[in-house]
């Protein structure tokens, strides 16, 4: 049975660690000892469930996943710049899970989607930052029903249209976690929240948005806790039965703090509302209720 197992090893040729080098070549292994240059070099040769470590600094490309695989970066500086395309691409089976760790993903101003999430199950996005892309720097838009997205301790800044957008296929939901995410000096929307979206947000910054701080549509569902919405075109805004829940927010400095026409906003009461230039006021509800 040894016997058997290490033919097949050698026959499928993957290891479940591989490792990449700015000073790599994708004719290598991807061993320690022997890296590759490119995240998609590295990843015909891990196998599922499998972890693509950095090695040393460099520009690694753009990648596209299709099965359930780590790619840690930690204590490196690991780029993905690209021009023209996506930086990462999510396309895994229905029950696999991807973690990406340390990268920064650029995209120079005509990069497409920074993460692009289309089908698998869970994608986890943690001490990430993404900057530069044309239409989205993070798209949730899972095909696999109920996938889940948690990003955390991550900053996405200065895209050119949309930070954050959350936009399942019709009759799927998709579920986003953000902590400690900072989404800044987007052209058009901070977060976007479609219809068939669930999006629980704590102690993240969305500011300097040109567009909308946060906004949902058609039924989404947003949770605010412990975050600022600060210096936005809007602060907050909800449309066609979107409904956001808030505890402890500040949403401050907007030009305009709440449109919320066909939507529903609930308060805490332990929310700050205060300088937003259409004259907003603060919420003084004392339980949970429309405002």
């Amino acid at each position: 049975m040894a016997v058997l197992l290490c033919v097949i090893f050698q026959a499928n040729g993957q290891a479940s660690r591989t490792w990449v080098s700015g000073v790599g070549d994708d004719v290598n292994p991807c061993s320690r000892t022997a890296p590759c240059k490119t995240f998609a070099g590295a990843m015909p040769k891990t196998a599922a469930g499998g972890e693509i470590n950095v090695l040393d600094p460099g520009g690694f490309g753009a990648v596209t996943i299709t099965k359930s695989i780590t790619i840690d970066a930690t204590g490196v500086e690991a780029g993905v710049l690209v021009s023209g395309t996506n930086g990462i691409v999510v396309a895994a089976g229905v029950t696999d899970t991807v973690l990406l760790r340390g990268l920064d993903i650029v995209g120079l101003g005509t990069g497409i989607k920074g993460i692009a999430f289309l089908s698998g199950l869970t994608l986890t996005v943690e001490n990430c930052r993404i900057s530069g892309f044309n239409l989205r720097g993070l798209s949730i838009e899972s095909s696999t029903p109920n996938a889940q997205a948690f990003v955390s301790n991550t900053l996405l800044h200065d895209q050119t249209n949309n930070g954050i957008v959350i936009n399942p296929p019709t009759g799927i939901t998709n579920t986003l976690v953000l902590d400690r995410v900072r989404v800044v000096n987007s052209t058009n929307v901070g977060l976007a929240a479609n219809p068939g979206s669930i999006v629980r947000i704590t102690d993240s910054v969305f500011s300097f948005n040109a567009g909308t701080g946060v906004y949902g549509t058609g039924a989404a569902s947003i949770s605010l806790t412990s975050s600022t919405v600060s210096a936005n075109g809007t602060g907050l805004a909800l449309f066609s039965g979107a409904v956001a829940r808030m505890a402890n927010i500040d949403v401050v400095g907007n030009s305009v703090g709440f449109n919320t026409s066909g939507g529903v906003l609930n308060s805490f009461g332990n929310n700050l509302t205060t300088g937003n230039l259409d004259g907003a006021q603060p919420l003084i509800n004392n339980h949970l209720g429309p405002i």
